[in-house]
């Protein structure tokens, strides 16, 4: 189960971040790509755990999906991956490796109570 070293290192940014700020962390915002493998219910329930004893304790953690992004270059476009299987054009079916987008995972935001 990765997905508990992810959510350590996201607990110790944020608690990081939040030491910056006055006032109680309610909401941990992260995004992350479709092909990282990362499974949303796991890293949610590990970040549960993570964050015991931690200044971020009682905080929730606010997932956002974002979808495989290939470019094509035969038709010179970006194209969301239909499946994550198949790196290949929606529209024209040409293969490519050209990864724009979903193998991301990035801290965006805390929710600040004051």
């Amino acid at each position: 189960m990765h997905e508990l070293s992810i959510a350590l290192s996201i607990v110790e940014a944020a608690s990081t971040e939040a030491a910056r700020h006055t006032g109680r962390v309610s909401a941990v915002h992260v995004k992350v790509g479709k092909l990282t493998g990362i499974v949303s219910e796991a890293l949610v329930s590990s970040y549960d755990m993570a964050i015991l004893g931690t200044p971020l304790a009682g905080s929730t953690l606010a997932i956002e999906e974002a979808p495989a992004v290939i470019f094509c270059p035969h038709c010179q476009e970006q194209r969301e991956l239909e499946s994550v299987q198949l790196f290949r054009c929606s529209v024209c079916g040409t293969v490519t490796r050209d990864v724009r987008a979903g193998d991301e995972l990035q801290l965006l935001a805390l929710e600040i109570e004051q």
